[in-house]
């Protein structure tokens, strides 16, 4: 391949369909610490929260079914940490955490607008 044709990715973040923006806002902000860089419409339809590299975008979707499988994967330096807030939080825990054969300590959770995340960490 020439160098005309190399192309170089930037960032990706996950979009999450939400039913109440002010719930999925204050949830992410307070327990995972997200900050608010965006927000657009009135009411919000739209919102950006960012936590160092990690973004965040939060669709305002009232109609929303979620479905039965993963929408997002979380890298974090310490899983535990995450796993004791989601549990704290009363989130419902999809997979237990424990450590995976192909090299993280992960667990799945389901936030409050039924969307599952997998989060892990390198062991």
């Amino acid at each position: 391949m020439n160098d005309e044709n190399v192309i170089h990715f930037g960032r990706i973040a996950a979009m999450l369909p939400v039913k109440d923006m002010v719930r999925a806002h204050d949830f992410y902000t307070r327990a995972f610490g997200f900050t608010k860089t965006f927000e657009n419409g009135n009411p919000v339809g739209f919102m950006i929260l960012k936590r160092e590299a990690a973004e965040l975008h939060l669709s305002l979707q009232k109609d929303y079914d979620p479905p039965p499988f993963n929408v997002a994967h979380m890298i974090v330096d310490n899983v535990d940490a995450l796993h004791a807030i989601c549990q704290s939080e009363g989130l419902r825990i999809i997979k237990g955490l424990k450590d995976k054969d192909y090299g993280l300590r992960a667990f799945v959770f389901e936030d409050h607008d039924g969307n599952r995340i997998d989060v892990g960490q390198p062991i």
